[in-house]
């Protein structure tokens, strides 16, 4: 438990780092600096990465407000703990059937949804 608070406070920090970033724009790190962080993946890229961590995000957050420790999730699931972790930490891109049996318990589920074309 003590993990997931610390992840979970870590995460917040980052997001506050780069709230500030952003607010700040290159007076932050440098106008060169996010020129070269804006080259460096395509929008597409961009778009699916931020995906990646909404979902993950929100698969956290609903493990958390439900007080189901990664290893009960796993007894629930049927994907083992060590692959949760790894799923919430970034370090893996886990097969849509792995995402279905973990949401399960959660209560939660995939949805395909027309894109935001604005």
């Amino acid at each position: 438990m003590k993990t997931d608070i610390a992840y979970s406070e870590a995460l917040e920090q980052a997001k506050a780092n780069m709230d500030d970033v952003k607010a700040r724009g290159a007076d932050a790190i440098g106008e060169d600096v996010l020129a070269f962080m804006d080259s460096m993946m395509t929008p597409e890229e961009i778009a699916e990465s931020n995906l990646r961590v909404a979902l993950i995000g929100e698969l956290i957050k609903a493990r958390q407000e439900k007080g189901i420790s990664q290893r009960k999730l796993g007894e629930l699931s049927g994907v083992k703990q060590p692959i949760i972790a790894r799923m919430e930490n970034g370090s893996t891109s886990p097969q849509v059937t792995t995402l279905l049996k973990v949401l399960a318990p959660l209560g939660k589920t995939l949805a395909v949804v027309p894109l935001d074309t604005k």
